[in-house]
């Protein structure tokens, strides 16, 4: 024998303190998530629009108002100091704004996509011109924020709309392949279910997605446990895991709507869908467009968001495929390097 130790003592270490932090993990909450000051301009029912405080002295003239998907908080936009997507625009120069959610209440069971699309994102929009005295706006959507603001701008095509970004934005749902056969009539009967609940509960939402990733969650946990040493990741996991667990409940009409018109119809792909009674054609967006693709993403693959760009009428339109999957697209350490100095440059250039 050679006399040299036969084990690495930094990884005795890391098993030590992966142990004890382990322990610190399972009893807490995690770190508080969406702690960039900011005010509540407007609030209706499932609506909440806050504006972020500027970091600034000057900011851009054209302000951004991120939209969330239905199904989950913005504090995703705003997870902690130096990971939060809206602390970097705002020390950048960026007039930020969110439409945020709650909880639809009883009497929300039947608001229906035309109430966000005509009705809410208006409504914010106005208010936003409103408050910062601007005509113009950006929108920047994520998922099906994304969706609902590119439905919002084709039918909108005489403005104010200044420019269009979209995250993992699904067009093509034939290309969801594992969410369609979820709700496909053979396992879910849509009308049964919303009329007699009214209101699509979280436990049902988030069912969806662990469809999709039972295999890769149980992966994630194993890596989360082999990283617990790593204080950076394990707080960056328990954010990203208490955001997930979130999910906010869906209107029951606005659910039915969905899963007729998009995930089995197919309707806006196919050129045949009325919103308001109005055929939407998504050549009728012509304004600036950027959209930001997962090369990983499994809740919205590629192909599924890909025709965005595609169908579109813009002339100034990109798109960029960055590594990662549906969140750390937009959140974590490659989002921080990669997207979120893409964004800000894309925009500054459009905002002037």
């Amino acid at each position: 024998m050679n006399g040299k130790p036969s084990f690495d003592p930094c990884e005795i270490d890391r098993a030590i303190q992966r142990n004890l932090k382990g322990f610190g993990y399972l009893g807490s909450q995690g770190p508080a998530m969406g702690v960039s000051p900011k005010t509540l301009l407007y609030e209706r029912g499932t609506l909440s629009l806050y504006h972020y405080l500027p970091l600034t002295r000057e900011v851009y003239s054209v302000p951004l108002i991120l939209v969330m998907a239905t199904s989950n908080k913005a504090c995703v936009f705003d997870l902690a100091p130096g990971q939060s997507l809206i602390e970097f625009l705002l020390k950048r120069g960026h007039a930020v704004y969110a439409m945020d959610w709650n909880p639809p209440s009883g009497e929300e069971r039947y608001l229906k996509i035309e109430n966000y699309v005509l009705d809410f994102i208006p409504d914010s929009i106005q208010r936003v011109q409103q408050h910062s005295g601007e005509d113009e706006v950006t929108l920047v959507g994520y998922c099906a924020g994304g969706l609902l603001s590119a439905l919002y701008a084709a039918l909108h095509p005489a403005g104010p709309l200044k420019n269009l970004v979209c995250f993992t934005t699904p067009v093509d749902f034939r290309e969801v392949t594992l969410y369609r056969a979820w709700t496909g009539a053979r396992h879910c009967d849509v009308d049964r279910l919303v009329d007699a609940v009214g209101i699509i509960q979280p436990d049902a939402v988030a069912a969806g997605f662990d469809v999709l990733r039972p295999a890769s969650y149980a992966a994630a946990k194993v890596r989360l446990w082999e990283n617990m040493w790593n204080n950076p990741y394990a707080e960056a996991f328990q954010q990203m895991e208490r955001w997930a667990g979130e999910t906010l409940p869906l209107a029951g009409e606005y659910f039915r709507q969905f899963v007729r018109k998009f995930l089995r119809g197919n309707d806006l792909y196919e050129g045949e869908l009325t919103i308001g009674g109005k055929r939407l054609n998504l050549a009728d967006i012509e304004v600036p467009l950027l959209h930001v693709l997962a090369r990983h993403d499994r809740i919205v693959p590629p192909k599924s968001a890909r025709p965005l760009i595609e169908l579109v009428g813009s002339t100034d339109k990109e798109e960029l495929t960055l590594p990662g999957g549906h969140v750390s697209l937009f959140a974590g350490p490659n989002a921080v390097k990669r997207m979120w100095p893409k964004l800000h440059q894309w925009i500054g250039e459009r905002s002037a």
